[in-house]
């Protein structure tokens, strides 16, 4: 009996050990940490599942607190709490970004409807996407080109990263919002206040860009997009809560 009882012990301390490694790392480190990143802070091999749920237990502890254990696409991280963003805002006051209703958009048709290209958003949207839409798109990280299609031109094709799904809180496409939510999402997770480019020319440029079957095409016309990311573009607009959910629901079905 004497045996057991120092045993649990044992096994009670390598525990609380294990978590304060756990907790140490992952509250000094900016970026998520993957399974295998965590399996590096110890001699011994530990199993996937037992690190899941030492990872549980430490999310458990600190229940009801500023700051929550979340996993996200990208491995385990602390946060603060949506509901304690407000007050952390007041130390760093910056303006919201706003994207345009293009911005968005383009986004939502790439999250919902992936893997795209230029010419299927186009189809969808029922005007011209700019070049400096998915550039922006891609400099956040958000998007990236993950092939090129077999047809004339092979268009490049699109779909979201893990950095998108990081900065919505999300471990993965199954777990994206309604359609309608999306934009007020995208505003106010964690990489809101990160920036973007404008896509207006400079004095006495002529905007361009480039159709989806590589042709130069004048884009200063009714159906070209205007880009706003940071809040003090012109042209910045808020999304209208269906804006994206009637661009995607005027589509046909992309095969």
């Amino acid at each position: 009996m004497a045996i057991m009882e120092m045993n649990a012990m044992e096994q009670d301390l390598n525990l609380a050990q294990l978590k304060r490694v756990l907790e140490t790392a992952l509250l000094t480190t900016q970026e998520p940490l993957t399974l295998a990143d965590l399996k590096k802070l110890f001699d011994e091999e530990l199993a996937n599942d037992t690190l899941r749920r030492v990872l549980e237990d430490l999310r458990a502890d600190w229940e009801g607190r500023g700051v929550e254990l979340v996993s996200v696409a990208s491995g385990w991280r602390f946060r603060a709490r949506p509901e304690s963003q407000q007050f952390l805002d007041r130390l760093d006051p910056q303006k919201p970004p706003k994207y345009s209703r293009a911005v968005l958009e383009t986004l939502a048709i790439i999250a919902y409807r992936q893997p795209v290209t230029r010419g299927d958003i186009e189809d969808i949207r029922g005007v011209t996407v700019s070049s400096n839409i998915l550039k922006s798109l891609e400099a956040r990280g958000w998007i990236d080109v993950v092939g090129h299609r077999e047809v004339p031109g092979r268009p490049q094709i699109y779909a979201t990263t893990k950095a998108f799904l990081d900065d919505l809180n999300l471990r993965s496409l199954d777990e994206l919002p309604p359609l309608d939510d999306l934009g007020a999402l995208v505003e106010s997770g964690p990489a809101a206040s990160g920036s973007g480019s404008s896509e207006e020319p400079l004095e006495g440029e002529e905007r361009q860009t480039v159709s989806s079957d590589g042709d130069e095409i004048d884009a200063q016309d009714a159906g070209s997009d205007e880009l706003a990311c940071d809040g003090e573009m012109s042209n910045a607009v808020d999304l209208p809560p269906s804006s994206a959910a009637d661009a995607l629901g005027r589509a046909p079905q992309l095969h």
